[in-house]
């Protein structure tokens, strides 16, 4: 999350803009006039929706954000640009047409559940004129961002000329281009880096029937492969997303309530286009955007997510998910044949009553590297060194309190007296001990690629608080 939070991206928006318009009320009788139900609406709210949604999103994670895209001069069109002004959007490149109608989409919704949706909007393609007018604007605004998002809600502003235009500029300047896509022929994103449609969208456009595992690896990698992309993402609304890249990969994520799924893919688009401009992986990114969503999806309506909410929802998910970072020596070793690009670092020891200074050891051997796997000696280990008094806490308690720390990657505890047998199965790129190891050989070394040491803080010890606690 801090490398998000270093960098500011600026991106560029294209696609289908639209005004969100809610009705909100509650309802407590039937109409006498027919058999429907009437709704006392009491308070109003108009939000940007299709790729302004994904606009908003972009602007709440943070970053600069331009948008071209094709309006009517009409009302809805001036409330519209009046409000990507106000949010701090670059709006200058939309163009208006004359004879066009702004998209609005009213929703009267009663008791948080939506009642009725009533549409004004022009679908027809957006005129050649407009067109070229519009690829003149991308000529002046793809060199200077650094990624291009699609987002098309088949209201006729990315026709497949034009489409099949953006992509080839995008590819000129080496930008990469995201595609939320509409419809059933994606032969307009032939070219783009990826492409994000949910489950339905992806089996209508391939003619599979996703109904598991099996049928979504084959949708997936259809699309990748005839559409010549790099990467194929398919989201499964609460249930995650499958990623089509070098291998399948499916996350699942964790939603506390779904409440709405409205605005949902509007939010993965922005949020990997957001990470991957700022650095992150593929996969980091997808599992940024699925977290994301996870976050939306809890929320009435068309909505946005912040920086904030998903480090909250983050670390939610470790709160409640300790007991799955706890290891046995030979999970670990399965485990780490999947994570052979990441430094691995390794610590061991008792950590009976955990206090500060191994709080602050910890941290500081975490940021050597990408995963912080913690040897935890067994309580007859203990014993064997420490004596029969030791320890004052059980394995199961130790390891529980050492896993809930955000720092600790995983607990594997060890009966041996040594962690020798350990580190020669993790092979680790880091073995961290403490400075008091300073001219001691190090159990270990001679399999680490490096070692270092770290200064306890003064003080700061098992032993002495014990020594406290009996004196009192």
């Amino acid at each position: 999350m801090d490398r998000l939070r270093a960098y500011q991206p600026s991106i560029l928006v294209i696609g289908d803009l639209m005004l969100d318009h809610y009705l909100w009320g509650k309802c407590e009788r039937i109409s006498p006039e027919a058999p429907v139900q009437v709704v006392d609406v009491q308070r109003e709210s108009t939000v940007l929706g299709g790729a302004g949604n994904v606009v908003n999103n972009l602007l709440s994670l943070g970053a600069k954000v331009s948008v071209l895209s094709v309006v009517g001069n009409d009302d809805n069109g001036k409330e519209l640009l009046s409000m990507l002004e106000t949010l701090g959007a670059d709006a200058k490149g939309i163009i208006k047409q004359e004879d066009r109608k702004t998209s609005k989409k009213s929703r009267v919704i009663a008791s948080h559940q939506q009642v009725v949706r009533y549409d004004s909007e022009s679908k027809d393609d957006i005129t050649e004129v407009s067109a070229d007018a519009l690829l003149a604007q991308c000529e002046t605004y793809i060199p200077k961002v650094d990624v291009i998002l699609l987002s098309d809600y088949g209201k006729g502003v990315l026709t497949t000329a034009f489409t099949h235009s953006v992509i080839a500029l995008a590819k000129k300047y080496h930008k990469p281009i995201l595609v939320d896509p509409k419809g059933d022929d994606y032969s307009k994103y032939s070219g783009a880096t990826l492409i994000t449609p949910n489950k339905k969208e992806a089996s209508i456009a391939t003619k599979i029937a996703i109904k598991d595992d099996e049928s979504l690896q084959k949708a997936g990698n259809s699309l990748k492969e005839s559409l010549d992309l790099e990467y194929a993402i398919i989201t499964l609304s609460e249930d995650g997303m499958a990623i089509f890249g070098e291998q399948f990969e499916k996350m699942p994520t964790v939603a506390r309530e779904v409440y709405d799924v409205t605005g949902a893919g509007d939010t993965v688009l922005a949020s990997l286009g957001y990470a991957l401009s700022c650095g992150l992986s593929m996969k980091e990114s997808a599992s940024f955007a699925n977290a994301a969503a996870a976050v939306v999806v809890g929320k009435l309506g068309s909505a946005t997510v912040t920086l904030d909410e998903v480090d909250a929802y983050e670390h939610s998910l470790r709160a409640a998910t300790a007991e799955s970072k706890i290891k046995t020596k030979e999970e670990i070793i399965h485990l780490l044949q999947t994570k052979k690009n990441q430094k691995i670092v390794f610590t061991n020891g008792c950590f009976d009553i955990l206090h500060v200074g191994h709080v602050k050891y910890l941290e500081v051997a975490k940021s050597f590297g990408d995963i912080l796997i913690l040897g935890l000696n067994s309580d007859d280990s203990i014993r064997r060194l420490k004596g029969e008094s030791r320890p004052i806490n059980p394995l199961e308690d130790r390891a529980y309190v050492l896993a809930s720390l955000e720092s600790v990657s995983f607990v594997v505890p060890f009966e041996e007296d040594t962690p020798l047998a350990l580190i020669s199965a993790v092979k680790p790129d880091i073995l961290v001990k403490g400075a008091d190891y300073e001219g001691k050989e190090v159990v270990g070394s001679n399999i680490a690629k490096e070692v270092r040491l770290v200064q306890f803080i003064e003080g700061k010890s098992t032993t002495k608080i014990i020594e406290r606690a009996q004196q009192k």
